[in-house]
């Protein structure tokens, strides 16, 4: 492939211009976006943008990643962020494994640190890891040599779909600084809201947190996050709305009455959805209980851009494995 129009030579040029700076992106893991800086985070989008086009083209495949190897460690169900990394590291032509603790001998007692340790014996270059306890990840990074990227763990954070929600919004909207967003629903739980926080406010948006008293905490207002408990009395402020799954396999008590109240009072509607601004963006990291955090008609509407966020996933997911896998090679 020539230089011109080539996505991975694009990408090597900012891997290159990084290692000048070593403040903008040395990083060998992707654990959190807390820890990273605006520079760092607009990297990884510009990154993303250099690979976007490779989803478009009749062979959807660079080799980036060629003879490395990625693993799949996945201790909780997914469905959409599992299948993005495969194809993410398929498509910069890394070879994939596929770990399910229900089928390994984490079902026999092993223990998380002799699990990693052993597939990373086998010449694994790169974990994805999810688990249902926050700061597993970490745990697995102190424990392997490879790069590991988060790809949620418990409550804590979800870096990846953070990335490519703010990407969705930098695509759509032009700019990221300045944007009015309102993330809605079940913040308690969600390691969405915690990534979309920390990503949105270094890069200068404004982010609001909506929802019932019990499912958002007073508490994230020290994080910088307004915290806002009537939907109806706000919704024509923002410029984005992220809608959040009602969390029900996480919570542990009747945080309100009903599904059906929950949606009368926080459901995005088309008749709420008029009464916001004209050019919002609805957002949603799925899966969607439809009838509870939104209607179908919003879902499938003009405003939503939901299919964009799951595209834009595998071109996110693309640059944040290069950049650690490079960051990795440059500390060997």
């Amino acid at each position: 492939m020539s230089g011109v129009g080539n996505p991975v030579e694009s990408a090597r040029q900012m891997a290159a211009a990084a290692q000048q700076q070593p403040t903008i992106w040395k990083h060998r893991h992707l654990l959190t976006l807390e820890d990273l800086t605006a520079d760092e985070i607009s990297l990884i989008l510009d990154t993303a943008e250099a690979f976007s086009d490779v989803s478009k083209r009749s062979v959807k495949k660079v080799p980036a990643l060629r003879g490395r190897v990625v693993a799949n460690l996945f201790f909780e169900d997914s469905t959409r962020t599992r299948i993005s990394f495969t194809l993410a590291a398929q498509r910069l032509s890394a070879d994939v494994i596929d770990f399910t603790a229900k089928s390994s001998s984490v079902s026999k007692g092993e223990t998380l640190r002799d699990t990693v340790r052993n597939i990373e014996a086998m010449g694994v270059d790169i974990i994805i890891c999810r688990h249902g306890a926050a700061g597993a990840t970490h745990l697995v990074a102190q424990n392997v040599s490879c790069s590991v990227i988060n790809a949620g763990d418990g409550r804590h954070e979800h870096p990846t779909q953070g990335l490519l929600d703010i990407y969705t919004m930098r695509q759509n909207k032009g700019r990221v600084d300045g944007l009015k967003v309102a993330v809605v629903g079940d913040i308690n739980n969600s390691r969405v809201a915690r990534s979309n926080l920390h990503g949105l406010l270094k890069l200068g948006a404004e982010v609001t947190f909506v929802g019932p008293t019990t499912l958002v905490s007073r508490g994230f207002e020290k994080l910088g996050a307004r915290v806002v408990h009537d939907f109806d009395s706000v919704i024509g402020e923002f410029d984005v709305i992220n809608m959040l799954r009602v969390q029900r396999e996480r919570i542990s008590s009747n945080v309100f009455p009903s599904l059906q109240e929950y949606s009368r009072l926080f459901g995005l509607t088309n008749e709420r959805l008029n009464r916001a601004k004209s050019d919002v963006l609805v957002m949603h990291p799925g899966p969607i209980n439809r009838g509870v955090e939104m209607s179908g008609e919003v879902a499938d509407g003009q405003r939503s851009v939901i299919l964009d966020q799951v595209t834009n996933g595998l071109a996110v997911r693309m640059a944040v494995m290069f950049l650690c896998k490079q960051a990795g090679e440059a500390d060997s």
